[in-house]
């Protein structure tokens, strides 16, 4: 007999639980970055406008997919058209791709954790100690195992008992975690400037790009087309209303990722006294730049090890939706229980993530097409395959299915109000957008256009 499909216990623990898939450490590490360099204010509102249709429809869809169908994405498109399930197989390979390079990175906050806590703030702040920490065989390894250790034993306890129950712990810590570090990063001295950086509408710096690096970031943050959201939607109940579980999901991602430019932009502007150069994006901003910012800060070694805390938990809430959604799409595939689908992929996320992590060290002659083997599997997921699957889906939804199919699965229980605006959306613009994007991110990767 087979087992009953897992559930949320209600919208709470949805939301919770999908808002930690969308908050990560793209929230912290490249959205700060993009909208001090993209006109500040103007891309805050670009990016809230495009959050709340380009993305909220695009969610919608995923959630409602999961929901009327009671299954992952390997299983979900081909319950709904055999012919296109070829869809949810692209799209379980990418969270399989995925999860163990970002648990090398796991790693990696875990390690600058544990420096600040055990007094190793100053020697973290200097210009080796991130290269020659990676660059090490087994230390980064050992990182690695502990990160994906905590990320297997969540999901080992089920959606209820663990990925519900640590979302509703984590989130609401993460949430007070950024307030605080917002609040001492804007008594700083100096930090008023980047302040006004960040939050100024400066129009000279708005253009095409402004909107393609908004849509972009918008598009990686939600968690969208990784087959996530398709999963927690077969977990959520008939009696949860999907458009306003995606309306507050949107404002807990949007929100922490304005505060985390509260938190890094003012610091490292009072850093470097104002140098606009300063403010990096990716490994550097947070591995170097920030550890050099809180050693000069007084306090710091406090403040480093709260925002580290900060980045481990929105680090571990995304690779515990990542590992949920594998689990559930071997569960569906294979039918196994989830003890043995858990220890199968944790297996498999060790062979795959032990070279990217070698890959900074003695491995570092691999490559492909100039990027390292991290660098690689996070170019074929993010800027190739994701793409890819979502502009199929909307293909699927808008001329296949047709919009109506999901549409009442939304309104169930609830009248649907975005429901001509979802449709338009579907249809018609997130088809040409997830184009933009795809091709933005190839040519970014490539060098030929840098955002």
């Amino acid at each position: 007999m087979a087992e009953k499909r897992s559930s949320f216990t209600g919208k709470i623990g949805f939301v919770l639980a999908a808002a930690g898939s969308a908050v990560g450490l793209g929230n912290i590490w490249r959205f700060p970055y993009l909208a001090a360099k993209y006109g500040g204010g103007i891309f805050l509102l670009v990016y809230l406008v495009l959050a709340v249709t380009f993305g909220f429809a695009l969610m919608c869809a995923e959630i409602a997919i999961g929901r009327k169908t009671g299954q992952s994405a390997i299983n979900a498109f081909k319950s709904l058209d055999k012919r296109f399930g070829f869809i949810g197989v692209i799209a379980a390979i990418i969270p399989a791709l995925i999860l163990p390079y970002y648990s090398v990175i796991g790693g990696w906050v875990t390690k600058y954790l544990y420096a600040f806590v055990s007094g190793d703030a100053t020697a973290s702040a200097s210009d080796t100690y991130f290269t020659g920490f990676i660059a090490k065989p087994f230390e980064p390894i050992g990182w690695f195992m502990i990160f994906m250790g905590l990320t297997a034993l969540v999901v080992l306890f089920g959606v209820e008992k663990g990925v519900e129950k640590v979302s509703k712990i984590m989130m609401p810590v993460l949430v007070v975690l950024t307030l605080v570090i917002a609040v001492y990063s804007m008594t700083v001295d100096g930090a008023m400037a980047g302040v006004k950086y960040y939050l100024m509408t400066d129009f000279s710096r708005f253009s095409a790009t402004t909107v393609l690096a908004a849509m972009g970031q918008l598009f990686y943050s939600m968690s969208l087309a990784m087959g996530i959201m398709i999963t927690y939607g077969s977990y959520m109940k008939k009696d949860v209303s999907i458009e306003k579980s995606v309306r507050q999901i949107e404002i807990f991602d949007t929100g922490i990722a304005f505060l985390a430019g509260m938190m890094i932009i003012p610091a490292v502007f009072a850093f470097s006294n104002g140098d606009e150069a300063a403010l990096g994006k990716g490994p550097s901003l947070m591995f170097i730049t920030l550890p050099k910012v809180f050693n000069s800060m007084p306090g710091g070694a406090f403040i480093g090890a709260t925002f580290f805390l900060l980045v481990l938990f929105a680090a571990l809430t995304s690779s515990i939706s990542l590992m949920e959604t594998v689990v559930s799409i071997v569960r569906d595939k294979f039918g196994w229980g989830r003890k043995i689908s858990c220890l199968a992929v944790f297996i498999f996320c060790v062979v795959l993530g032990i070279p990217s992590s070698l890959g900074f060290g003695v491995w570092d002659f691999v490559t492909v097409a100039g990027l390292s083997i991290l660098d690689m599997f996070d170019f074929v997921s993010n800027s190739v395959l994701m793409p890819i699957v979502a502009f199929l889906t909307c293909i699927f939804i808008g001329y296949v299915i047709k919009p109506k199919a999901l549409i009442e699965e939304i309104e169930i229980g609830v009248p649907f109000k975005a429901k001509t605006l979802f449709t338009v959306i579907i249809k018609y613009v997130a088809p040409v957008c997830i184009i933009l994007i795809l091709l933005s991110s190839v040519l970014d990767v490539l060098g030929v256009m840098k955002i």
